[in-house]
């Protein structure tokens, strides 16, 4: 597997058997000459990882079979305690890998390590550009181009997971051609005394964005969603096309197509109840797939918002699970070895794929595992595939700032599904966050 470790590297870059970590300074992975190892003396890796997901655990229990020399001191949270807590941790205690929220804030303050010379020595910079360009911050603090300043472990992609047995028992046979007919099963669901949609919405990090951004998408064009989000000058999240959106979510939830009580459920208890046939639909990303192949093995199905018309372009939330090494990493380069096995390495691939459900990172032709037909795998992967082919792919509507998840859309659309906010009101909100926090 190490010659597939190196398979990424330019001509002119040594690939060998893990050598020495050489704890460059902060600037070599922007500039120079930076090593391309995790050495062959014992290295212990520390990881600030997202709690509840598999993938990270199982890459770096695979990267450490391989390199043995590599050993991992990990610690979890939640992604709501990350985003709080991101900006003191890389500060006070810097890990070398960590799960990042959004990046402009942190690339701001410096806390994180530009990788543009480990792009260029494991040519990362030959990859197809769109992996990548969520990841880059200009000196303005605008994302999508710039230096990099972070890697995904996979391509991440957002869409709508249903249950094949209650889509039955209402009589969908197959995935909604329009919005329309997505309303008309979520009716038929209603009517039949299911749930139609579980949602998590409790806490710092609220779900209901999710749908939301979905509707957004039906309605408008993806790329001003992402305008927005990447801080383009002037652009605004309170469009007609959008407030259309919040509209329509709001319809949702006035006739009663989530559960009641969406304001107090976290993540994990959406997820336990969707698997245990509590509810018809769930919108979450293909980084469930593997699991929902494991604990619904046949009775999970997945589609991407459908459009306005029949046959139109779709798009979806798409972008890296997103990690990060401190700028005041120990053993930076190893970090970087890790990141660049993870998208080349097969067995790598293979773990991405089967443990995360989505599309790894890496060049356009390089190595896929097989995927047995008819799984929620195949489903996403092939979803991805459409994605692509449509140029749909939106970043989070929660990454435009470091603060908006939190401080913004989550208690706005907490108050959109307690009854005490309306479309139009919220989408202002957000927006005077989003000015006030850029500027800021």
């Amino acid at each position: 597997m190490a010659a597939l470790a190196c398979a990424g590297l330019l001509a002119a870059t040594a690939c060998s058997a893990p050598g020495s970590d050489s704890d460059t300074p902060d600037t070599a992975g922007s500039t120079g000459a930076v090593a391309t190892t995790c050495g062959s003396d014992p290295v212990t890796l520390k990881g600030y990882f997202e709690t509840g997901f598999p993938l990270p655990k199982q890459l770096s229990d695979e990267f450490t079979k391989q390199f043995p020399n590599v050993k991992w001191e990990v610690r979890e949270d939640q992604f709501a305690v990350i985003t709080q807590n991101a900006p003191r941790v890389l500060a006070d205690d810097p890990p070398d890998l960590m799960r990042l929220p959004q990046v402009s804030e942190l690339v701001k303050d410096s806390l994180l390590k530009p990788l543009d010379g480990y792009a260029q020595a494991y040519g990362w910079d030959k990859w197809p550009a769109s992996q990548l360009e969520q990841m880059r911050v200009n000196p303005d603090g605008r994302r999508g181009d710039g230096p990099l300043q972070a890697q995904g472990l996979n391509f991440s992609m957002t869409g709508v997971f249903y249950n094949k047995k209650l889509a039955a028992q209402v009589g969908m046979t197959q995935p909604p051609a329009t919005l329309a007919d997505l309303d008309a099963v979520l009716q038929k669901a209603k009517e039949a005394g299911l749930t139609p949609i579980d949602q998590f919405n409790g806490g710092a990090t609220g779900g209901l964005a999710f749908p939301l951004q979905n509707l957004m998408a039906s309605y408008g064009d993806p790329a001003a969603i992402n305008d927005w989000i990447f801080q383009k000058p002037g652009a605004t999240i309170d469009t007609p096309s959008n407030l259309r959106a919040a509209q329509h979510l709001e319809k949702w939830i006035k006739a009663g197509y989530f559960a009641s009580d969406i304001n107090s459920q976290d993540y994990a208890t959406m997820m336990s109840r969707f698997i245990g046939g509590k509810a018809l639909f769930m919108f979450n990303g293909d980084w469930e797939s593997g699991n929902l192949d494991k604990q619904m093995a046949g009775n999970a199905g997945f589609f991407l918002m459908p459009s306005q018309a029949a046959g139109g372009k779709q798009a979806a939330m798409s972008a890296p699970l997103t990690y990060g090494i401190s700028a005041k990493a120990t053993h930076a380069d190893c970090a970087a070895f890790f990141l660049n096995w993870v998208a080349t390495d097969q067995k790598a691939r293979d773990i991405a794929v089967t443990v995360g459900g989505s599309h790894p990172m890496g060049p356009s032709d390089a190595y896929m595992p097989a995927v047995k037909e008819g799984t929620v795998t195949a489903a996403t992967l092939t979803a991805g595939a459409t994605i692509g082919k449509d140029n749909g792919a939106m970043d989070f509507i929660a990454n435009a700032t470091g603060a908006i998840y939190a401080k913004s859309w989550t208690p706005q659309l907490q108050k959109l599904a307690a009854g005490q906010q309306t479309p139009a009101a919220l989408l202002k909100s957000v927006q005077k966050d989003y000015e006030s926090q850029v500027k800021g």
